[in-house]
């Protein structure tokens, strides 16, 4: 490989990268939901309630997490 060809390669390994990585964040959303979705009975009101807000925390997490990781694969372009 020739060395000018090098970063037409990198650019194309990032064009992949970014063409997968919602895909990727999306996939490993669902089976962290999956584990998540487990329910407990009887639980009173003011559990529910901390429950609602530590998945909203959590949901506004894995969000900024994404797109962090987006606009790093954007800058690296």
């Amino acid at each position: 490989m020739m060395d000018d060809e090098l970063p037409d390669t990198v650019k194309k390994c990032l064009d992949i990268l970014e063409e997968n990585v919602e895909i990727l964040a999306n996939m490993e959303h669902e089976l962290k939901d999956e584990k998540e979705d487990e329910l407990t009975p009887n639980m009173e009101l003011h559990q529910l309630y901390d429950m609602t807000e530590d998945v909203t925390e959590s949901s506004k997490l894995k969000r900024a997490e994404f797109n962090l990781m987006q606009r790093k694969s954007e800058d690296s372009l």
